[in-house]
């Protein structure tokens, strides 16, 4: 008998075969086969899994493991909720007007449906393209602009040209000039030619210029001769294997534990996160990121992506491999997603973990004795990295022996590009190769905080360093400055202020630190970013909600895990974290206080990306990092109990050394 899986354990195969079965029966009347979407666990409520983690081994029974089913039924998109143990349906609705998000093969069925259609063929054989070209469509979900009916789903296609054989050569060096949009019967309902200067109307049907033929696009080593040599190899050697240990999806590690989660639309999440068996989060996770373009003439506002919502984070997540994306002593998570008939899908290596090393923990040398005590910190590191489309995203958290924590994003992978005319300059974007366009555009992330310091009523305090008053008797030389802190009390979404170095604090005003006075907590080190461009009116703004502001705070909700709603497939908006707030703002029964409640912390943050010529033909990771550190939260530097850094255990060597030395170094005499 295979063990009872904990409550936050991702789906088994066997639990996904449960959930896709138990709905057939309903599909009687069906026409057409039924097609699934999605099978993944949908997480117990908070109260009943915090009673359960609580009862730290008691025998208590576990919440009931209830599976959520996207599947399309007679055209019409249905949520079903199984009960796995029970094998029976907990509830079902059809989610009129929503629209599931899409995968690599929804796309590919896009862009043969595309490419089969007689006028797109017609309209390819007029650009006169060179006779060793292959097109290639690359569809995108439809960014709402107010020109369609979004009830229907709408996939744009883009169309570029690949002049060389190899099936990795760089397609996006050559955009072509003409869109199409495809039906959700994939049936091409429009083709149209694209702007090719800064204003915006729309090119005639002009032959494809071949003074855009060139050869300095590629990126790919079988398509390119120039290859450094200098680099030697650099292997992470551990002797005595890793410091981590895993059971199941259960991590421990120096003081550190936790549960790894992963689905198909956030990819990555941790669960009931401890230090030295001490409450810091019930959850954390990438709850959403929205890439919108800044190119205003139409159809391109229509480029704007809810990575997450619109494709998935765990759907697209890449299979890591060995030596390359993770170095190492490695121990990789698998995952499990479902086909379109239901079955289950193994997703492999798609978290790796492993430790690094990062530099120097603390030091300090005794100037009158010269003897220095040196402690280098260790980092365990988790990692999910995912392909959409032209981008790459890396996310991983990193967990360091001082207790902090660190989430960062690395952007990379290869610019999504657009036809320009030859000689032709745009004020909102860069020419990157001749004929190529790279947009403006933004990458936004927003980053979901489900605290738990010491327990799960929590507070936000926002902290501003400000100088006292000068002239003042208590300022007579005018260097004081002091910090005013305020405890947030109601749901609202707050900005950084780099001036008065605003400080986001959560902590539990229930308990003291016995010290300091003050409530134990964690600091929220933010990524300074630029927030949303686009104009508050405009469905770019209106359907990424979380954009704008930095810093939200909002009361616990099962039902609120995506900062732009839920269904971010061709949404109006309306549907995310702002309207949340105005609609309990609205209601006079609903609660809206956050001041020792169980709460939860978004934070907004990300890269304005103007293009250069050094991110193309493939980018190099641009990084965005934001911390948790604790704040007053123990008695001492947690980190202080870390052995201390010798070269007997690390056994560096000297340049032109062939093995290992131990190097002494002779105290100086303290100077007199």
């Amino acid at each position: 008998m295979s063990p009872v899986p904990h409550p936050l354990d991702p789906l088994s195969p066997h639990e996904i075969a449960i959930a896709s079965t138990v709905p057939k029966p309903s599909q009687s009347i069906a026409n057409g086969s039924p097609i699934f979407r999605v099978i993944t666990l949908n997480e117990p409520p908070k109260k009943e899994t915090v009673v359960y983690l609580e009862a730290r081994g008691e025998q208590l029974p576990p919440p009931r493991r209830i599976a959520k089913v996207h599947i399309y039924l007679n055209q019409q998109f249905h949520e079903i909720l199984v009960d796995v143990t029970a094998k029976s349906v907990f509830s079902a609705e059809i989610l009129h007007g929503k629209h599931s998000h899409v995968d690599s093969a929804y796309m590919k069925q896009v862009e043969t449906a595309c490419l089969s259609d007689a006028r797109v063929q017609a309209e390819i054989a007029s650009l006169q393209l060179p006779e060793e070209a292959t097109v290639i469509v690359e569809p995108w979900t439809y960014a709402t602009d107010g020109m369609n009916d979004m009830s229907a789903r709408i996939t744009m296609c883009w169309f570029y040209m690949r002049l060389s054989d190899h099936p990795d050569a760089n397609y996006y060096a050559y955009p072509l000039d003409v869109v199409a949009e495809v039906s959700e019967k994939f049936e091409v309902t429009n083709i149209s030619r694209l702007p090719s200067g800064e204003g915006d109307s729309i090119s005639k049907k002009e032959l494809f210029d071949r003074s855009k033929v060139h050869s300095s696009s590629e990126y790919h080593p079988d398509l390119q001769s120039d290859r450094r040599t200098t680099t030697r190899p650099l292997q992470v050697v551990q002797p005595e294997g890793p410091s981590f240990r895993i059971e199941g999806n259960f991590i421990s590690w120096e003081k550190w534990t936790m549960r790894v989660g992963f689905n198909y639309r956030e990819g990555l999440s941790l669960h009931d996160v401890r230090y030295d068996d001490r409450s810091l989060f019930y959850r954390l996770s990438l709850s959403e990121m929205f890439v919108p373009y800044g190119d205003p003439r139409c159809p391109y506002p229509r480029k704007g992506a809810f990575d997450l919502g619109n494709d998935g984070a765990g759907v697209n997540a890449n299979n890591l491999k060995l030596g390359c994306d993770c170095l190492g002593h490695i121990k990789y998570f698998d995952a499990w997603h479902v086909t379109s008939t239901g079955d289950a899908l193994k997703m492999p290596n798609v978290v790796c973990c492993h430790e690094v090393d990062d530099g120097i923990l603390y030091k300090h040398t005794n100037f009158r004795t010269g003897n220095a005590v040196v402690t280098r910190s260790r980092l365990l590191v988790l990692q999910t990295i995912i392909t959409v489309s032209n981008y790459e995203y890396c996310f991983l958290f990193y967990f360091g022996q001082d207790a902090s924590i660190h989430y960062e994003v690395r952007a990379t992978g290869i610019l999504s590009t657009v036809p320009i005319s030859v000689g032709e300059r745009v004020p909102f974007g860069t020419v990157v190769a001749p004929g190529v366009l790279a947009p403006y555009h933004q990458h936004l992330f927003c980053l979901r905080i489900d605290p738990a310091i010491e327990g799960h009523r929590n507070s936000v305090a926002v902290e501003e360093s400000i100088p006292m008053p000068f002239p003042h008797p208590t300022n007579p030389f005018g260097v004081g400055y002091v910090t005013k802190s305020a405890i947030i009390s109601h749901e609202i979404g707050l900005d950084l202020d780099h001036a008065k170095n605003r400080v986001f604090k959560i902590v539990n005003e229930n308990v003291i630190n016995p010290t300091t006075g003050t409530p134990v907590g964690f600091k929220l080190l933010p990524c300074y970013s630029q927030l949303i461009l686009a104009h508050p009116s405009s469905y770019h703004a209106k359907r990424s909600e979380f954009g704008a502001h930095a810093v939200w705070v909002t009361r616990y909700s099962d039902e609120e895990l995506f900062a732009s709603g839920v269904h971010t497939m061709q949404s109006l908006g309306g549907e995310g974290i702002a309207s949340w707030i105005k609609n309990r703002q609205e209601d006079e029964k609903a609660q809206t206080a956050v001041q020792n409640e169980d709460i939860v912390v978004w934070h907004t943050f990300g890269s304005t990306h103007n293009p250069r010529i050094e991110d193309w033909p493939v980018m190099p990771c641009e990084k965005m990092i934001v911390g948790l550190k604790p704040f007053n939260f123990f008695d001492r530097n947690p980190g202080l109990d870390v052995p201390i850094s010798t070269q007997e255990k690390n056994k560096s060597v000297l340049v032109g050394e062939k093995e290992p030395q131990v190097v002494t170094i002779e105290a100086e005499k303290p100077r007199l």
